[in-house]
């Protein structure tokens, strides 16, 4: 799997007479297999934008989305996508709910559940398929659209904020869950937060976005979540002196953006 983001920018039309908006300027980014890209800036640096161009959601005024040498024209089942909000159907238990994207294409009950039942299990879920997802915390809810979206077996998973509505603990935990699940996958990843701390954790690259309009000013490649997933406790890898160091690097690069803008 290779995406690459061409020379990508997007310009979303004023409305009553209101001068247009640039959201993004000319972004270049390549996520290779098996990567896992995180998205951070400033509130109004296009992060969203560049997720939903990547998703399909919105086409480029100019330049392009190539996924694996195909230019992306709209949505499609090689990504998928998490949102901050589960987005889940509230009529459908955790199973169906886990099921729902192998129904749109169209596999037999038998196929679609167990499909479903591999990722029910690694994601934490087992002894809750039946249960109404209304029913669940915030944090399983997550899980459940974290386990639909893989059952599709995309080949980049896109998630738009997906833990930015859980409590600190519940959010760290699904942190290294996340991470769990994508080194078993082998999936390529591309995450949007506003958290500098999450962003350090989870990526293998973070790509840090200046706002008005949003374009790319820095990237770091990073080693945290490969010491987490070699076995050092999450909150070691946080407290280690590099990563608060890098931390603060990160932080100054945005605060010093938002007083520019």
């Amino acid at each position: 799997m290779s995406l690459q983001v061409i020379d990508a920018s997007v310009v979303y039309p004023g409305q009553r007479g209101r001068s247009s908006t640039e959201a993004l300027h000319a972004v270049n980014l390549t996520v290779e297999a098996g990567e896992f890209v995180v998205v951070l800036g400033a509130s109004g640096c296009g992060k969203s934008t560049l997720l939903n161009l990547i998703a399909g959601f919105v086409a480029p005024t100019a330049g392009r989305i190539v996924l694996d040498g195909q230019n992306i024209q709209g949505p499609g089942a090689d990504r998928s996508v998490v949102f901050q909000k589960h987005a889940l159907l509230p009529w459908l238990n955790v199973r169906d709910n886990v099921a729902f994207g192998l129904s749109l294409q169209g596999r037999g009950k038998a196929e679609r559940y167990k499909i479903s039942e591999h990722f029910i299990e690694i994601l934490g879920l087992r002894g809750f398929e039946d249960a109404p997802v209304y029913t669940l915390s915030g944090g399983m809810q997550q899980r459940v659209g974290i386990a639909r979206a893989l059952t599709c077996d995309p080949k980049l998973l896109l998630l738009d904020e997906p833990l930015g509505a859980l409590d600190a603990l519940t959010r760290e935990r699904a942190q290294e869950l996340i991470l769990r699940v994508w080194d078993g996958s082998g999936k390529s990843v591309l995450l949007i937060t506003h958290s500098v701390e999450e962003a350090l954790f989870m990526g293998t690259k973070l790509i840090v976005m200046s706002p008005r309009p949003g374009r790319i000013t820095h990237t770091f490649e990073l080693s945290f979540s490969r010491r987490f997933l070699a076995g050092q406790t999450a909150r070691s890898v946080k407290a280690s002196a590099d990563f608060i160091a890098l931390r603060e690097q990160v932080l100054q690069i945005i605060f010093a953006d938002e007083e520019a803008a």
